[in-house]
């Protein structure tokens, strides 16, 4: 056997796993937003994902969408949606204060204990940097506390039909708050609906102006596609510890229709990213795209931990 038909051999069996573990749930052109065309198997470099239309319950893609994992700071948009469902003055200013339970990562902040910012500012920089503290403060002055604030998120999540979910903390720093790709689709179509959400989750940079004592701080957003002139992003949120790999999850423009995207556990801060891009190409024109050597190593390698495909 030669090496050139040794290599087309392997790369054929490769395709063939990829179409098993990453069979998509529909086509995409069947809702009639985009064009019927023979679809490849759409390559992606996250172990689990989902992807569908914004307003309808149809998943055209998923792959290991029901397998339960650590979510990371993508439960900061349930978070929001709790803050948000509260109806507590968003222009209130709330002590910044030290968390009353231990956290397993690092959770280092450059606020100041003791300041104050107002309750806008917090959900901001929680939802567009990812500002662990924010999460903590806004669930202290929830009513209840701290531990009401979970039960609602949990409750919330129930509401939402997200039935493999359970929230310990709202941050997402612990690797014990749990959900699936399928259950994530729900929760970012559902936080679409938030204007405020849609606002401060896209902003690219903020200035938060803190008192007692008055200081600022800048900050930015972790998803840079917020800022790419061939990205209409409407919603964001990425997210990262290592026991969930990097997250993100979108709504985006493609073609003039919202699209809902979920990508967990991917292998490098770019590898999301690439999948966004892989799936608006793949929605757009059929084609199944590429992952990087690296990126396809480690889905392999987490797929075999996780017993391959179910």
């Amino acid at each position: 056997m030669t090496l050139a038909t040794r290599w087309l051999g392997r790369l054929i069996c490769a395709m063939a796993c990829t179409a098993v573990l990453a069979l998509p749930a529909g086509r995409a052109g069947e809702s009639g937003i985009f064009p019927e065309r023979d679809r490849e198997p759409l390559q992606l470099a996250s172990v689990h994902a989902t992807i569908g239309p914004l307003e309808e319950e149809r998943v055209w893609f998923g792959k290991r969408a029901d397998d339960v994992t650590s979510v990371a700071s993508l439960t900061k948009l349930m978070t929001a949606m709790v803050v948000l469902d509260s109806e507590r003055p968003l222009d209130e200013w709330l002590t910044i204060v030290e968390r009353t339970h231990e956290v397993e990562k690092n959770a280092y902040t450059r606020m100041r204990i003791g300041s104050e910012l107002t309750r806008a500012s917090l959900l901001r920089i929680a939802l567009m940097s990812s500002e662990n503290l924010a999460t903590h403060v806004l669930a202290r002055h929830h009513p209840g506390g701290r531990e009401a604030f979970i039960q609602d998120m949990n409750a919330k999540a129930r509401s939402l039909g997200m039935t493999s979910t359970r929230f310990v903390d709202s941050s997402g720093l612990s690797a014990m708050s749990r959900s699936t790709a399928s259950d994530m689709l729900k929760m970012v179509r559902a936080a679409y609906h938030y204007d405020h959400i849609r606002r401060f989750s896209t902003t690219p940079h903020h200035t938060a102006r803190f008192r007692a004592p008055r200081y600022t701080l800048g900050y930015g957003n972790t998803n840079p596609l917020i800022n790419h002139p061939r990205w209409d992003v409407q919603v964001s949120k990425t997210g990262y510890i290592a026991e969930a790999g990097r997250c993100l999850v979108m709504v985006a423009e493609v073609d003039g229709h919202p699209v809902a995207m979920v990508f967990l556990n991917s292998h490098g801060t770019r590898s999301p990213l690439g999948d966004a891009g892989r799936t608006r190409r793949w929605l757009t024109t059929g084609e199944g795209g590429v992952v990087a050597a690296a990126a396809r190593k480690y889905e392999q390698q987490q797929a075999e931990r996780l017993g391959g495909d179910r």
